[in-house]
């Protein structure tokens, strides 16, 4: 965590992330333009974002584009907010969000990619596993991810409290073990009002005894996802990591990844 205080200390940097918390998925220029910054002092301070997990760069073509990241963020906020007065503290918050958004109501930008990275210390093929065998994802998630995995295949996000319920259908789109997934994702589709599912992308990369986990949600139908998929990311991939570190998931409650159940 020490690489995450030391680029948090900057204002400049500090304010680089406010921006791309506005709008995610910028590029340089774009941030550039934003802050009337000159191109190298913005590289400079996206670096050291960079490097200390705080921000992460896709690929889309030739452009490089720039996103928030929050889990050391979320890390800082478990080791030293959650086990002490959160409740407080999200009283306080709730109070705060009331009287912003009146200011946010009519901003009408377009709703962008999500992209969480994590470390975990295991192996490609365990963090794969994980992603893939219904049982582990039930202990991690509350849900059963159930498929055969094979491209065209379809996937369901079963409940395991007996009630047989599906929350998230899904086809695949591509596999490659133990690195790439992509699939589909959406609730259960109701045919009076049909919309396009949005994307996830698992890409898993190996750094010798841990693995870089990229998890990008794209397509995102409305605001309500994207809001529910933000919390619900991180907890999910907090407790596959902890499940995969020490053998036991977070003493929370499981968290469910659908725009309407999150």
């Amino acid at each position: 965590m020490d690489s995450a205080f030391k680029a948090l200390a900057d204002p400049t940097r500090r304010l680089l992330l406010d921006r791309l918390r506005e709008h995610n998925g910028q590029t340089l220029r774009e941030l550039c333009e934003r802050l009337d910054m000159a191109r190298q002092s913005a590289t400079q301070h996206l670096d050291i974002l960079q490097k200390a997990n705080l921000v992460t760069v896709v690929r889309r073509g030739r452009e490089r584009l720039h996103y928030l990241n929050p889990a050391p963020i979320h890390e800082i906020e478990e080791r030293w907010i959650s086990g002490f007065d959160r409740p407080r503290l999200q009283a306080i918050s709730a109070i705060r969000n009331q009287a912003e958004e009146y200011a946010m109501t009519d901003t009408t930008a377009s709703v962008p990619t999500y992209v969480y990275v994590t470390y975990i210390r295991a192996s490609a093929e365990q963090v794969w596993r994980a992603l893939t065998d219904a049982d582990l994802t039930a202990r991690y998630w509350g849900h059963a991810n159930v498929s055969d995995w094979q491209p065209g295949s379809a996937w369901e996000h079963r409940r395991v409290d007996g009630s047989g319920v599906i929350d998230v259908v899904g086809r695949v789109i591509e596999t490659e073990p133990p690195t790439r997934l992509v699939i589909t994702f959406d609730d259960v589709p109701d045919p009076e009002s049909p919309r396009e599912p949005s994307v996830v992308t698992f890409l898993v990369e190996p750094h010798h005894d841990i693995v870089r986990l990229t998890v990008t949600h794209e397509k995102l139908p409305n605001e309500a996802m994207l809001k529910g998929i933000s919390n619900g990311w991180p907890a999910v991939l907090a407790n596959l990591k902890s499940l995969l570190e020490t053998g036991e998931v977070l003493p929370q409650a499981p968290w469910e990844m659908s725009g309407t159940h999150t």
